[in-house]
């Protein structure tokens, strides 16, 4: 091994500690509010659902927090993650541009999301927890946390969105393989799931409902916490290391980025690879573009409005200002499961009306198409989310090639596909379909939103 590829690859270069944009961002983010007295909430009050060291980094205006040594010990058997150049694309579209991407897939889960799990699970542990109850869209959350659970020996139940549920079986067997149990949502064990049931029988679930069944499960029982993974500020955080790593790998390719690309559903593997860009421009100057690509069926970012509203349907949670599309609001059921959420992160929606983020929306189809030609160019099926990022940093590279330009363009692929091809067999059968929301469902979710006396 060259003593490059050493320095590129070896555990010496896992971060020591994540990013916390907060530090350096122009304005502060708006409080998170109560959802009963409709005052900034405290710590005693997130203390049913969180273990108090993660209340302490949601709040944290600390540049870096140190990453616990047993949490970098479980990272070592993936991270640092592998940053590459994509040549044969760049071939394929003939373009003026260099592509790289920081590949997450080589995570036990698949996917980016064991950064945060692994931190979760660590810190419930450690104070004393024995079950963890969550939610999951796609699976690769869901995964991820029974993968952790399992090495801490903590209990994990897990909400799988209904059509998600149904369309990815071998999500389901990862999880149970792990040691959780896996339920489709909306389910007939919980309060909310049981009111969404009387009232859509046949509701395909969303990342909304299951939240409020995975935090009911918490606020009801003294032994168990909630796990999230993604939207609020400490998950955000412990994505980070995607960021500080490429951000190092891209230097020592002589390459800094023009422009940083994520998908975005609820903001972690974006804010992941982003924040750290982000605040090296408002640190040092060095300037970069930063685009978030969510989905056109639940457009947060793009159509959403930037408002206090729950993080839940069942309105369980804490109120938080985000670029929502409302509590209510029940997406179609297109496989990118994971962006099925109809709420952006409170600090990603933060830093778009800072102007320090742009954001775009694909269908489907397009994005699939994108996906296709990256396995056939660099060799690695994407996630149906992941897939998003791929069809972004292809028109940014198409764009270049337009306007003659050397632009060094870096996406996160947050995760690999192996357990949706069902998605990608139906894409060859030309049966997905590009699914637009109803806009006056999307008018009657928005008229619902809280009335909150601090706008």
């Amino acid at each position: 091994m060259s003593e490059q590829n050493k320095y590129m690859m070896g555990e010496d270069r896992i971060p020591k500690s994540w990013y916390n944009i907060t530090a350096d961002l122009p304005a502060p983010p708006p409080p998170v509010l109560h959802p009963g007295h409709g005052g900034p909430i405290g710590p005693d009050d997130l203390a049913p659902l969180f273990p108090m060291a993660l209340i302490g980094q949601e709040v944290s205006t600390e540049r870096h927090i140190e990453i616990p040594q047993p949490v970098r010990d479980i990272y070592k058997m993936w991270r640092p993650t592998p940053l590459y150049r994509a040549h044969g694309l760049e071939k394929a579209l003939g373009t003026t541009a260099r592509i790289f991407y920081k590949y997450e897939g080589v995570s036990p889960a698949g996917s980016h999301k064991p950064n945060t799990a692994v931190a979760q699970a660590f810190y419930n542990k450690q104070e004393g927890v024995t079950k963890l109850s969550t939610e999951t869209g796609a699976g690769q959350w869901g995964s991820s946390l029974a993968f952790a659970g399992g090495l801490f020996g903590l209990e994990v139940k897990i909400y799988m969105v209904k059509v998600s549920y149904q369309q990815k079986p071998y999500r389901r067997a990862l999880m149970e393989t792990y040691g959780a149990k896996c339920i489709a949502s909306p389910s007939t064990e919980t309060d909310s799931g049981r009111a969404i049931l009387a009232a859509h029988p046949d509701s395909p679930g969303s990342l909304g409902i299951a939240i409020s069944e995975a935090v009911e499960v918490a606020a009801k029982n003294p032994d168990t916490k909630y796990a999230l993974g993604s939207v609020l500020n400490h998950v955000l955080l412990h994505q980070t290391v995607v960021g500080i790593e490429a951000i190092e790998q891209m230097e020592m390719a002589d390459a800094y980025p023009d422009v940083v690309i994520g998908c975005a559903g609820g903001g972690s593997n974006f804010a992941g690879i982003a924040f750290p860009f982000i605040g090296k421009k408002l640190r040092d100057g060095k300037d970069v573009r930063v685009l978030a690509v969510e989905p056109a069926a639940c457009p947060s970012l793009t159509r959403g409005v930037y408002a206090f509203d729950f993080g839940d349907t069942g309105h369980l949670t804490p109120l938080v200002k985000m670029h929502t599309l409302g509590s209510e609001f029940i997406p179609p059921g297109f496989h990118a499961g994971g962006l099925r959420y109809h709420g952006m992160s409170p600090l990603v929606s933060h830093c778009k009306e800072l102007g320090l983020i742009e954001a775009r929306a694909y269908h489907q189809n397009p994005c699939f198409e994108a996906g296709v030609l990256f396995a056939r160019t660099e060799g690695i099926v994407p996630a149906p989310e992941s897939n998003h990022a791929v069809r972004a940093a292809i028109d940014e590279a198409l764009k270049a090639k337009q306007e003659g330009k050397a632009t060094n363009i870096l996406f996160c692929l947050s995760g690999h596909g192996h357990f949706d091809m069902q998605a990608y067999t139906d894409y060859f059968a030309g049966k997905l379909v590009d699914q637009d929301y109803d806009p006056k469902e999307l008018e009657a979710s928005l008229a619902h939103l809280p009335k909150v006396a601090a706008e």
